[in-house]
């Protein structure tokens, strides 16, 4: 039981996962405040009534920003943290990081114009991966396979007025098997994994990827800690590849789904989650 601990879940819709979390968080007799990030306001001055913890599952990455800075200046912990939801959030933040860190990712080039991301394209060689710094699902993504497709990318990318296009995120095509590879991290431990398969480039779960548990090797779970490390820690999905050199790193998502890594592998990811947050809350 946790009498009088109250656990903040901040949310934009309620699925599978949160359902999940709520769950958890009743059976072990916590209080939860659930709070819509779209009806929810912020002010200058603390206000009254707030969690003793709050546990960001926003799918709005500026929301979520700004919802744990908020959090953060009235003396409430979040999972994750504001700087872990802006490092993570931002896969280049998140490439510089793994880079600083020594940890194994795929090349990687940033432009910040067309003309410039042709140029790191042609320098990648093809086939090149096009991503937006801040995105999932494997949305927006493209995989070009010559200079002619790039050109007409880059072409709709410039016609497009929202800034997540003005940044062009240029990465090298791993040739990995038809899988990849999901790593759940909860504070210092691996809690597990699974692989991920698609004839599709993208091995996305939410693009309708197959699942099956992975066995967490020592290798694995330390790369994946180590690079949960890198951006700051918390409640973490680390994603791999099996590129022809080893194991690489391309993302850590701060706020992962979970629901097919749950039913891969019958961890109770949503009770480990609600076990951590309580714990930040009463540090």
């Amino acid at each position: 039981m946790s009498e009088g601990f109250s656990l903040g879940v901040f949310t934009t819709i309620v699925r599978p996962e949160e359902k999940a979390i709520l769950a958890a968080a009743e059976a072990r007799g916590i209080t939860v405040q659930r709070i819509d990030d779209g009806e929810t306001t912020f002010g200058l001055d603390r206000p009254p009534g707030l969690p003793d913890v709050v546990l960001n599952r926003s799918v709005s990455h500026t929301r979520s920003l700004y919802a744990t800075r908020f959090y953060a200046h009235y003396g409430v912990p979040t999972v994750n943290t504001a700087e872990v939801t802006e490092l993570a959030g931002d896969k280049i933040l998140t490439s510089l990081r793994l880079r600083e860190r020594g940890i194994p990712t795929p090349r990687t080039i940033v432009a910040l114009s067309p003309e410039a991301a042709m140029r790191a394209i042609e320098e990648i060689g093809y086939p090149a991966v096009l991503k937006p710094a801040v995105g999932s699902w494997g949305r927006l993504m493209a995989k070009v396979d010559n200079r002619e497709a790039a050109e007409q990318i880059l072409e709709h990318k410039a016609a497009l007025t929202s800034p997540v296009h003005s940044v062009i995120y240029v990465q090298e095509y791993v040739p990995k098997p038809d899988r990849d590879l999901r790593v759940f991290v909860v504070g210092s431990a691996a809690v597990a994994a699974m692989y991920r398969r698609s004839s599709d480039w993208r091995t996305n779960a939410a693009r309708g990827a197959t699942t099956e548990a992975a066995e967490i090797s020592k290798e694995l779970g330390e790369l994946s800690l180590r690079a949960a490390e890198a951006v700051g820690g918390g409640v973490l999905a680390v994603d791999l590849m099996e590129s022809p050199n080893g194991l690489v790193v391309h993302e850590v998502n701060p706020t992962p789904e979970f629901k097919a890594l749950s039913a891969a592998t019958g961890a109770d990811i949503a009770g480990r989650i609600v076990d951590y947050a309580v714990d930040v809350g009463r540090r």
